[in-house]
C-alpha cells in the first residue's frame, strides 16, 4: 500500500484487526467473549423482557421485568413531590434547558443581557418554583426526589463550586501571602477529606455553627458541603490553566496600564478556562455522580429511589432492573456532558483559529 493512499473499509478492519496471527487471536478471542455474554443479555433486556403490566405477577419469567419502571416512573423523576404540583419542576427544567440554549447559541440576539439574567435570576426562579413561596404553595425539600433532585444538586452544586474554584485558583497564584495560604489551606482541606463525611458532617455542623433562630435547610447542607469539596478540585483544574499562560501576556497587559482585575477578566482567565474546560467537565460529572452520597443523610436523589424501589415487598428482587434504569439515566446525563463540553472546545478552538487563517 503507497504512503497516504486511502484506505478502504474491508482494508481497514484488516489493518486494524487481522493484521497479525496475534491480531487475529485477540479479534476471535473478543468476539467470542461478546458472543456469549452480550447475546445472553439482550435476550434477558428485550427480547425476553416484559414492557406492558401492572404488577409483578405480569412479568414473564427468564426476562427483564421493566413493568417496575413504568408503575414507579413518576417516582424515578419526581420522587415524592406532590402530583399536582409537578408542572413546577417542568418549569424548572425549561428554565435549564433555556439557560444552556442561552449559553450555547453565540449568535442568540441581546446574547450579553440575557446570558446575565439567566445566570443571576434563572437560579432564583428555580428555586422559588420548585421550594414555593410568593404565590405558590411550599413543597418542602423532604418530598423531593429522583432526577429532579440529582439535578437540583448538580446545578445548584456547580453554580457554588465553578466560582468559588475560580476565586480560590487566584488565591492560590496570588503575590499576598495571607490570601494565598488561606486559599492552599481551603483547598488541601476540602480535598483531603471524603465526600460522604463532608456531606454527613455538613448536615451536623451547619446547624451549630448558625445563629440562633436561623435554620439551614438539610438539602441545603448537602449543596454546600458537595459544591466546597468540588470547588477544591476545579481551583486546581483552573489554576492549570493560569499556569499555562505566558507570564508574558500579563507583563503586557501592566505595561497598557489594566490592573490585576481588568487584565483577569479580558486576557488571562478566557485563555485559562479553555485550557482547564476539559479538567473542569470532568470535575462536574464528578458531581453528577457523587450526589449519590446525599443518601447518607436520607436524601432521595435518583439512586435512592432506584434503591428505595426494591424494598418495596410487592417488588422485592428487582434489583437488577432499578440499578440499570437508574445507571442508564446517569450514563446519558454525563455522556451529554462530555460531549457537550467537546463541541465547546471545538469551538473555541475554531475560533482562536480564525485570527490565524487570516
Amino acid at each position: 500500500m503507497k504512503h497516504g493512499a486511502p484506505v478502504s473499509g474491508l482494508g481497514l478492519l484488516r489493518q486494524r484487526l487481522f493484521a497479525t496471527p496475534l491480531d487475529v487471536a485477540i479479534t476471535l478471542a473478543c468476539a467470542g467473549i461478546l458472543w456469549f455474554t452480550a447475546v445472553p443479555l439482550l435476550k434477558w433486556m428485550l427480547f425476553n423482557a416484559t414492557i406492558t403490566g401492572a404488577s409483578r405477577s405480569d412479568c414473564a419469567p427468564g426476562g427483564a421485568c421493566w413493568v417496575l419502571i413504568r408503575a414507579r416512573f413518576d417516582q424515578y423523576m419526581y420522587g415524592f413531590y406532590p402530583a399536582g404540583e409537578r408542572w413546577r419542576v417542568n418549569a424548572a427544567g425549561l428554565l435549564l434547558a433555556l439557560g444552556i440554549a442561552i449559553a450555547s447559541w453565540k449568535a442568540m440576539p441581546l446574547r450579553g443581557p440575557m446570558l446575565a439574567a439567566a445566570i443571576f435570576g434563572f437560579p432564583v426562579l428555580g428555586v422559588w418554583l420548585l421550594y414555593g413561596g410568593l404565590g405558590l404553595p411550599v413543597v418542602e425539600t423532604r418530598v423531593w426526589g429522583g432526577l429532579m433532585l440529582t439535578v437540583f444538586m448538580s446545578v445548584y452544586g456547580g453554580l457554588l463550586a465553578v466560582p468559588l474554584g475560580i476565586l480560590l485558583a487566584l488565591g492560590r497564584q496570588s503575590e499576598l501571602p495571607i490570601i494565598r495560604t488561606l486559599s492552599v489551606i481551603f483547598i488541601e482541606f476540602w480535598r483531603g477529606v471524603p465526600i460522604i463525611a463532608v456531606i454527613f458532617l455538613a448536615s451536623l455542623l451547619i446547624p451549630l455553627i448558625m445563629p440562633s433562630g436561623i435554620g439551614v435547610d438539610r438539602l441545603a447542607r448537602a449543596v454546600i458541603g458537595l459544591g466546597f469539596v468540588i470547588a477544591a478540585y476545579m481551583a486546581e483544574a483552573v489554576r492549570g490553566g493560569l499556569q499555562a499562560i505566558p507570564q508574558g501576556q500579563r507583563e503586557a497587559a501592566a505595561a497598557l496600564g489594566l490592573g490585576y482585575w481588568p487584565t483577569m477578566r479580558l486576557i488571562v482567565l478566557p485563555q485559562a478556562l479553555r485550557i482547564s474546560l476539559p479538567a473542569i467537565t470532568n470535575e462536574f460529572i464528578s458531581l453528577v455522580k457523587n450526589t449519590t452520597l446525599v443518601l447518607v443523610v436520607s436524601i432521595f436523589d435518583l439512586l435512592g429511589i432506584a434503591q428505595a424501589a426494591i424494598t418495596d415487598p410487592n417488588w422485592a428482587g428487582l434489583n437488577k432492573e432499578s440499578y440499570i434504569f437508574a445507571g442508564a439515566i446517569y450514563w446519558i446525563v454525563c455522556f451529554a456532558l462530555s460531549r457537550w463540553s467537546r463541541a465547546l472546545e471545538r469551538r473555541q478552538d475554531d475560533r482562536a483559529l480564525k485570527p490565524s487563517a487570516g
